[in-house]
């Protein structure tokens, strides 16, 4: 059986920030950064927790991510805004590009902000739900290194391509869509390889394009830049709707490399992290009294969550109800962390001398 250990939410997003600034981050960067991991985490989502502490600090040694850089605008109208990052802390990019989505929403109604050569970003819904508090829809995309396989094909050439849409409700949380558009994302397959588990047929395909059920297999073939990756939300072939799977990951390609006229996801992680990334902000009031579309959505989600239950299930979930609920504990009682990551934060604790403190 594995261990669980659980840690204090805010003495992890210490510890996490303090790695961070040792390896060359500002407080302002490296607090964000933990805030991000730490939130994933705290939310149920250790595929994009602090495990990816490790991942942060050797780009940043490889030069991949430059955690001193600023953002420049490159193009800018009333409406959108094009961002160069840089090469810079993809936590920090993401958050000027949203605040200015946020800020073109105010003025106008609506804002769109694409971004160029980024880096990894942590969960997007993180992202997206800054425009709830603001009356505002939220969206936020991005590319990734590129670890999927189109379909009827086996070189990996899509990124898991994640998409995030946050609806302000009045029912105590947003309605949060945080998904990939592959089966399962790359962190998925590293959390079941940490966990020395198979995955199910239908989330990989080998070298040949069978499927896989070894992660750290498809792991290595993809580090190696070789034959097989992750399938396309859908699984293979268009029996089960691969092909839509494909299509929604080629629609945030365009999105976001395409309008950002960066590299695509087959483009990524060679000199720089190269990770594209867009973002949009859409006011409620240009459709109507924000308080009573905030009541509708909130009428259709208690519709769905009333509606009959299949045989043994207890509850429909809303997207991003699981995930609050989780968080609300992790506050109480701490942030759940798997022993293999716990390892690695021990491992970053001594190599920087920073101090780790475990609750149980």
């Amino acid at each position: 059986m594995l261990t669980t250990i659980q840690m204090d939410y805010g003495q992890l997003k210490s510890f996490a920030s303090e790695i961070m600034q040792a390896v060359g981050c500002d407080q302002k960067r490296a607090a964000l950064v933990a805030e991000v991991l730490v939130e994933a985490d705290a939310r149920g989502i250790a595929s994009h927790g602090v495990a990816r502490l490790r991942r942060y600090v050797n780009h940043i040694a490889q030069g991949l991510i430059d955690p001193a850089a600023l953002p420049h605008v490159v193009q800018e109208s009333p409406l959108t805004v094009l961002l160069d990052g840089n090469a810079g802390v993809g936590q920090y990019i993401a958050d000027v590009a949203m605040q200015k989505a946020i800020s073109k929403a105010e003025s106008t109604g609506v804002g769109f902000v694409a971004v160029r050569n980024s880096n990894h970003f942590g969960i997007a819904g993180y992202f997206a739900e800054k425009c709830v508090d603001q009356n505002m829809l939220g969206i936020a995309l991005t590319n990734t290194g590129p670890y999927v396989v189109p379909t009827f094909g086996k070189r990996p050439l899509m990124g898991t391509n994640p998409l995030a849409l946050a609806f302000p409700t009045g029912d105590g949380f947003p309605v949060l869509v945080d998904m990939a558009t592959s089966v399962v994302p790359l962190g998925k397959l590293e959390t079941y390889a940490r966990r020395k588990h198979s995955i199910p047929q239908g989330w990989a395909v080998d070298r040949l394009g069978h499927s896989a059920t070894d992660p750290s297999d498809v792991i290595y073939q993809l580090k190696e830049n070789a034959l097989g990756g992750i399938l396309a939300l859908g699984g293979e072939g268009e029996e089960f709707g691969g092909h839509k799977g494909f299509g929604l990951a080629l629609l945030i390609e365009l999105l976001t490399a395409g309008l950002a006229q960066g590299s695509w996801s087959a483009e990524t992680y060679r000199e720089v992290g190269g990770v594209c990334h867009f973002f949009g902000a859409v006011r409620l009031d240009l459709f109507g009294d924000p308080v009573a579309i905030r009541r509708h959505f909130t009428y259709i989600i208690e519709a769905i969550r009333a509606s009959d239950k299949a045989e043994g299930a207890e509850r429909i979930f809303i997207h991003g109800e699981k995930e609050y609920e989780a968080r609300h504990r992790s506050l109480k009682e701490g942030v759940k962390l798997g022993e293999v990551t716990y390892q690695g934060l021990e491992e970053l604790a001594r190599e920087f001398g920073v101090e780790l403190v475990r609750r149980n």
